[in-house]
């Protein structure tokens, strides 16, 4: 495994307490101080030579040029696989006599200790040999196997941001809503973030469409009226898109006149947010 930063370091733990070989090459004396306090095992340069599989946990724009340099060093046959959500197999460049894949773990880690397991892994490998090393792994670290096409990886990772960074963006246009209430972004968010797990548990058994909740949802014209005359002009910009992609999962439950009556005030054009004193 290359890099010993949080998921390097997080993956390395994972698999070594499954008890797999696995060696840390460190590229800084940083990092290999970093590699010697989680209690891993450094690679030397035996363990290139020998490995059967490369992780690169490093930034996404460091794959080509680590990639480039390891493959020399590796075995002919030896897998090479980088940890972007983002990059295709083609960030590895030309094989020479490597297996190229990707695994990528959705999961937002903060610290080398943190468990990976109960979260989802992106596959992607052409490799039948290759597949099945990284559907153990994930298997051993508690993640579930996600297979994703190659031409279809934008798409995907842009679910994959949207489900985090979005949801975060999300929550600081609420934080924000509670400020022009006069609430401080301390309070607002201990009582927005127990609401929003509130949320997402309602999604997680109900699904998309019945775990919705809100005006919307009740088809309540009026209070979005309230909504959007008391918010900041930059929040209700993001009011606006939002309750129209929730109306889109719940408008088949509501009374045409409903629907209609918040397809136009969701409107682009829509009324305008009171002006700010």
């Amino acid at each position: 495994m290359v890099g010993a930063g949080r998921l390097g370091g997080a993956l390395a733990l994972a698999l070594a307490a499954k008890r797999w070989p696995v060696r840390v090459l460190a590229r800084s004396e940083e990092s290999h101080r970093r590699v010697l306090g989680l209690g891993l095992k450094p690679a030397s340069e035996r363990d290139v030579d020998q490995a059967r599989v490369c992780l690169l946990c490093v930034p996404d724009k460091a794959v080509p040029g680590v990639a480039e340099a390891l493959k020399p060093r590796l075995a002919r046959g030896a897998a090479l696989v980088h940890c972007a959500g983002a990059l295709s197999l083609e960030a590895l460049g030309a094989p020479r006599g490597k297996v190229l894949g990707s695994f990528h773990p959705l999961v937002a880690v903060s610290d080398p200790r943190d468990s990976l397991a109960g979260n989802t892994v992106a596959l992607s490998t052409r490799s039948s040999w290759l597949r099945e090393v990284l559907e153990r792994m994930a298997k051993d670290v508690g993640l579930r196997a996600l297979r994703v096409p190659e031409k279809q990886r934008a798409a995907y990772h842009a679910g994959a941001v949207l489900s985090a960074g979005g949801v975060v963006a999300a929550l600081s246009a609420a934080v924000e809503a509670f400020r022009a209430a006069g609430i401080s972004e301390e309070d607002a968010l201990a009582a927005l973030l127990p609401l929003t797990r509130s949320a997402l548990r309602g999604v997680e058994a109900r699904g998309l469409s019945a775990g919705y909740t809100g005006p919307i949802a009740r088809g309540d014209a009026g209070v979005v009226t309230a909504h959007l005359k008391a918010l900041p002009p930059e929040v209700a910009d993001v009011y606006r898109p939002l309750s129209r992609r929730g109306l889109r999962l719940v408008g088949h439950r509501l009374s045409p006149e409903a629907r209609s009556a918040l397809e136009q005030l969701l409107a682009s054009e829509g009324p305008p947010p009171a002006s700010r004193p």
